[in-house]
């Protein structure tokens, strides 16, 4: 049985430092904020607001685009960030691939065939987040 934020059999990641070295490392790589693989095995997928069933896993790109010129720590923060509103008790993050089945309502790929690859502690997320609130300026509208 899993501890709740720690999968067996892979890394426990601790700083945005050792995210990055994982995204160097295996390509694509995604975060899910949830129970886990397990618990994820064992619920289907919904869109919240229509109800209607999503053929994966709703997921975020840690694998910087390429157009991304900013460093890879940036594109982590903003992305562990855009999501952190799901940590709950229940709830954690976790880095995973597999093959993209479509796209979820926010555009946010859905996955299927997925494989845990490390779960990342939540002390990561507080890390991106003062980061994120360092180097962007949420908000902005483009002008």
């Amino acid at each position: 049985m899993e501890e709740l934020g720690m999968l067996p059999g892979v890394p426990h990641l601790r700083s945005l430092a050792e995210v990055r070295e994982l995204v160097e490392a295996v390509s694509p790589l995604y975060v899910r904020f949830s129970g886990g693989p397990v618990a994820d095995a064992a619920t289907v997928s919904r869109d919240h607001e229509s109800g209607c069933l999503l053929p994966g896993l709703s997921v975020n790109p840690l694998t910087p685009e390429p157009w991304w010129d900013r460093e890879v720590e940036h594109w982590l923060a903003r992305q562990l960030c855009q999501y952190a509103h799901l940590l709950a008790p229940d709830r954690y993050p976790w880095a995973l691939t597999g093959e993209i089945a479509g796209r979820g309502p926010d555009c946010e790929p859905l996955l299927v065939a997925t494989t845990a690859v490390a779960s990342i502690d939540r002390s990561v997320v507080d890390e991106a987040a003062r980061l994120y609130a360092r180097v962007f300026h949420p908000g902005a509208d483009g002008r």
